[in-house]
C-alpha cells in the first residue's frame, strides 16, 4: 500500500483524499482549524454543490479550458456527485436553473458529508498543519516538509491548495509556489466570478436595489459577448449579484465593455409599450414621476425619468409616442459602462492558475514531476456560478484519487 499526501482540505482536496483512501495510505493535510472553510460560505451558506444539467452543459459552463476537463467530467459526472452524498446520506434538492442544495439548506451537512467520506477510508486528518515545500528527488516526489520542520516521507502528493480568492478561508496561493518552484507555468491568477465596477452616476443612485428576473448582456465595444438571466444588485460600486458575477468570468482581456439590463425581458416590444400605454392610461391625469409605480421599483423611477430626458412634471397623457419609445428603449436597454473588477480577493473563484497543458487530463498527474497530482482551483480552470465550479473540484479530486 502506497502513502498519499493530499494538501488542502477544501472541496478537491477531500474528494481526491477520501477516493484515495480507499486503496492507499492517505493523509490529509489542512492548514486551517476545520475542513472546507470556504465550502462553508458558499452558496450564502447553503452550499451549490453541483449543477443536475446534462454533462454537456456541465461542460458548455466551464470558461476557462473546458476541453481539459472531460475526462474529469465523464469518470465521475454531476450524477456520481449526487449519488455519493446520498450514499454518505445527505439528500439533495434541485432549484432554479438545476442548482443543487442539501435539503437542509446547511453547507455544514456537505462538509459533514464530506468528512464521514474521509472516516470511512480511514484518511488521517491533521488540522492546524502546514507545508512549507515539496520534496523530490529524480523528478519524482519524495515527501512533504512541513512548517514546523517534520518531513513526511510518501509515495505521491495531491496537490488542492485552491486559488487566492478569500484569503481568510486559507486560499493564499501556496499552491502555485510549491508548484513554480518544480518547473510549472502558472497563468497569473485573477479573482473570476467577481463584482464589477462602474462609474455611470446613476448606479450610485440605485445602490442597494436587487432585481430579480432580468436579462442582462455583456457586449465589448458594440458585439455582443454573453447574455445571463436571473438576479443582479447595484451597489456603491457597480454591479453585483449572481447573474454579474457569472459575465464578470467572460472578461478576460482589457476593452471597451458595458452591460445592457433589459428589465423586462419577458415582454417584447408591442407588449411592453402596450403595458406603458396602458399605465398611463390609468393615471392620465397624473404627471410622469408619479405614473411608473406600477411598473418599476420605487428607487428606479427618478432615474429611469433622468435617462429619459423627459420633464417629470409632464402629464403622461401628453407624452408622445416618440417618448414613450424612448423610456420603452431604456426598460429594455438599461446601459452600464464598465470600468474593470473588483479586488481580487472579492472573488468567489479563481481565474488562472497551474498551465493545464503540463498535466495529464487523463489523471491529473503533473508532466513535470512524477508523483505529482494537482486538482481543483489551483488549476487554470474556472466556470460560471451554478454548482459548476464545485463540480470542477469534485471531478479533478476524484480522478486524481483513483489515479495515484
Amino acid at each position: 500500500m502506497s502513502k498519499i499526501v493530499v494538501i488542502g482540505g477544501g472541496a478537491a482536496g477531500m474528494m481526491a483524499a477520501g477516493t484515495a483512501g480507499a486503496r492507499h495510505e492517505v493523509i490529509l493535510l489542512e492548514k486551517n482549524e476545520k475542513l472546507g472553510k470556504k465550502m462553508f460560505i458558499t452558496g450564502k451558506g447553503r452550499c451549490n454543490f453541483t449543477n443536475a444539467c446534462e454533462i454537456e452543459e456541465l461542460i458548455e459552463n466551464v470558461v476557462t479550458n473546458k476541453s481539459f476537463l472531460y475526462s474529469a467530467f465523464y469518470t465521475f459526472s454531476n450524477t456520481s456527485t449526487i449519488q455519493l452524498f446520498n450514499e454518505l446520506g445527505l439528500r439533495e434538492k434541485v432549484e432554479r436553473g438545476n442548482r443543487v442544495f442539501p435539503q437542509s439548506d446547511k453547507s455544514s451537512d456537505v462538509i459533514k458529508a464530506m468528512s464521514k467520506y474521509l472516516e470511512k477510508n480511514n484518511v488521517e486528518v491533521r488540522l492546524n498543519t502546514t507545508v512549507k515545500d515539496l520534496l523530490t528527488e529524480d523528478g519524482k516526489i519524495k515527501g512533504v516538509l512541513l512548517e514546523n520542520g517534520q518531513t513526511i516521507e510518501c509515495d505521491g502528493v495531491i496537490l488542492a491548495t485552491g486559488g487566492v480568492t478569500y484569503s481568510q478561508t486559507g486560499s493564499t496561493g501556496d499552491g502555485y509556489i510549491f508548484a513554480k518552484k518544480l518547473g510549472h507555468g502558472i497563468i497569473e491568477p485573477k479573482g473570476a466570478l467577481i463584482p464589477l465596477v462602474s462609474e455611470d452616476s446613476f448606479v450610485k443612485e440605485l445602490q442597494g436595489l436587487s432585481l430579480k428576473n432580468v436579462s442582462i448582456s455583456l457586449f465589448k465595444g458594440n458585439k455582443k459577448v454573453k447574455e445571463v438571466f436571473g438576479e443582479m444588485l447595484f451597489t456603491h460600486f457597480g454591479l453585483s449579484g449572481p447573474a454579474v458575477l457569472s459575465l464578470s468570468s467572460i472578461i478576460k482581456e482589457e476593452g471597451s465593455y458595458t452591460v445592457r439590463i433589459n428589465l423586462k425581458p419577458a415582454l417584447d416590444e408591442t407588449t411592453l409599450d402596450s403595458r406603458i400605454l396602458r399605465d398611463f392610461e390609468k393615471y392620465a391625469n397624473k404627471s410622469f414621476k408619479n405614473a411608473l409605480d406600477d411598473l418599476l421599483p420605487k428607487k428606479m423611477i427618478p432615474v429611469i425619468i433622468e435617462l429619459s430626458g423627459i420633464d417629470e412634471y409632464k402629464k403622461v397623457n401628453q407624452i408622445t409616442k416618440e417618448e414613450r419609445n424612448k423610456i420603452r428603449g431604456i426598460l429594455q436597454n438599461l446601459t452600464v459602462s464598465i470600468k474593470g473588477k473588483r479586488p481580487i480577493n472579492e472573488g468567489i473563484i479563481t481565474s488562472g492558475g497551474i498551465k493545464v497543458k503540463e498535466v495529464n487530463p487523463a489523471t491529473m498527474e503533473s508532466k513535470v514531476v512524477e508523483g505529482l497530482y494537482i486538482v481543483g482551483e489551483v488549476l487554470d480552470v474556472d466556470a460560471v456560478t451554478g454548482g459548476f465550479n464545485l463540480q470542477i473540484a469534485f471531478s479533478t479530486g476524484y480522478l486524481a484519487g483513483i489515479s495515484c
